[in-house]
């Protein structure tokens, strides 16, 4: 006697929903992404909150470190991998000898260059946007946005968006945002507690490229 047929009706419906779930997915993904593009071309105060609410701590300024202190492969010191820097995070210091790749303007937690090879941006005019990742998951579109609004060329083209690794240090309580800018005769920080384009704006402005130890590099 065959043996009845067992009811499909089980594994139909689970792939019904697993196939439901991805192409949601592949949907939002795609309106994520305009959202971010969109908000990029909107003027830098209408991105994230105002600068009022924005919880921004005054502005630091930090003695200048390490320029053109090259540590890592290919130089006189090989092994130094890691480097254990005065600040946090970071307005100047050694780094390595390769800088992060001007293409690339945001940076996630499972992309994001070692803090050495940053600093070398900083070394050519950047300003960098640190965030701590678990605390503006919330937030990250609207930092997408400012990568793209503050690394056009209207602005210099020296902006990056990346993940703090606190392995390096904690920042501030509350504060989980932090800009630093290696100028040519100081360093400047500044922590914020939430996403405000018109904080990084008035940050970016003060502190061009040009204002750096290298800006024709790169």
């Amino acid at each position: 006697m065959a043996e009845p047929r067992r009811a499909a009706g089980p594994r139909i419906a689970a792939v019904t929903v697993t196939l439901g779930t991805l192409l949601l997915a592949v949907a939002v993904v795609p309106f994520v992404r305009a959202y971010a593009d969109s908000a990029a071309h909107r003027p830098a105060a209408e991105i994230g909150v105002d600068l009022a609410r924005s919880g921004c701590d005054p502005e630091l300024t930090d003695p200048v470190r390490g320029v053109g202190v090259h540590v890592g492969p290919g130089t006189a010191e090989p092994y130094a991998t890691r480097i254990q820097y005065d600040l946090v995070p970071p307005s100047s210091g050694p780094h390595f000898v390769v800088p992060a790749p001007a293409v690339r303007r945001f940076y996630t937690t499972r992309d994001r260059p070692a803090i050495e090879i940053l600093v070398h941006n900083l070394e050519h005019g950047y300003t960098i946007l640190w965030y701590v990742e678990p605390l503006v998951r919330d937030q990250i579109e609207a930092l997408r946005a400012l990568a793209q609004k503050f690394g056009d060329d209207r602005y210099g083209g020296r902006f990056v968006v990346a993940p703090w690794d606190p392995g390096y240090g904690e920042f501030p309580a509350g504060r989980p945002l932090a800009l630093s800018h290696w100028g040519a005769t100081a360093g400047y920080r500044q922590f914020c507690a939430a996403v405000s384009g018109a904080a990084v704006e008035r940050f970016v402005l003060a502190h061009p490229p040009v204002d750096s130890p290298e800006p024709t590099g790169m």
